[in-house]
């Protein structure tokens, strides 16, 4: 289970990358004036935050590793 979870992780990063992509256009470039032009970083940002949150808990996940996964399960049969 864990190893499908890092594994999906990064695709749903890619996602919702360009699902925040694809929401900007749709929702700001039809109307866009130099009041979006000016905010648009700012709002692309702010459209990215879930991706990033994807990539630091895949990160997260990575760094752990199985060699912590399974002296974290010993513990707990000792315990």
């Amino acid at each position: 289970m864990r190893r499908l979870l890092t594994a999906l992780l990064p695709i749903g990063a890619v996602v919702f990358s360009l699902g925040g992509i694809v929401a900007f256009a749709v929702l700001f470039i039809p109307r866009m004036n130099v009041y979006w032009f000016i905010l648009s970083p700012l709002i692309l940002t702010v459209y990215q935050i879930p991706a990033v949150v994807l990539v630091w808990i895949w990160k997260r996940e990575k760094r752990r590793g199985p060699a912590e996964e399974g002296a974290k399960d010993q513990d707990a049969t000792h315990s």
